[in-house]
């Protein structure tokens, strides 16, 4: 999948994770750690969170849930330890991202999810892997239609 802008996404299984303390920003793959993925949850401020003009030292917001999965049996310790089935606003990059890229990202990919007319939760996932050869950053944004 090319690099891609605002796009609404239904994940209809949840991926999940070991819990793993691991850095966001670190350049995980760099040390040519390719065989796994990570998933990183952030709390975002509520005030920010949906708004139009956030705040950019607001973004990505405050780490609660670092996790690492290796092949796809990976099972989660409980349901904060996965990205769950649901609606998305999502973005990605074919590349892994500096922490001020992918708070750019993350609030063009909020400002978009506004403008489209979804409301974005106050949570942030943040999932890297690797794959076709390269790294991948992935932005996700529970969402949910505003009413007409």
């Amino acid at each position: 999948m090319e690099e891609t802008g605002f796009l609404l996404l239904d994940l209809r299984a949840p991926l999940e994770y070991a819990e793993a303390p691991v850095e966001p920003f670190s350049r995980l793959f760099s040390a040519g750690d390719n065989a796994c993925e990570f998933l990183f949850r952030f709390e975002l401020d509520e005030a920010q969170a949906g708004r139009i003009d956030p705040a950019p030292e607001s973004f990505p917001g405050a780490l609660v849930f670092s996790g690492r999965r290796e092949g796809a049996e990976t099972r989660a310790l409980n349901a904060a330890d996965a990205l769950p089935a649901g609606l998305y606003a999502f973005a990605q990059k074919r590349r892994e991202l500096r922490r001020e890229e992918c708070a750019a990202m993350a609030m063009d990919l909020q400002k978009d999810a506004i403008w489209e007319g979804h409301h974005p939760g106050s949570i942030l996932y943040l999932r890297l892997l690797f794959e076709d050869g390269s790294p991948v950053t992935q932005l996700f944004r529970p969402c949910q239609r505003l009413p007409a």
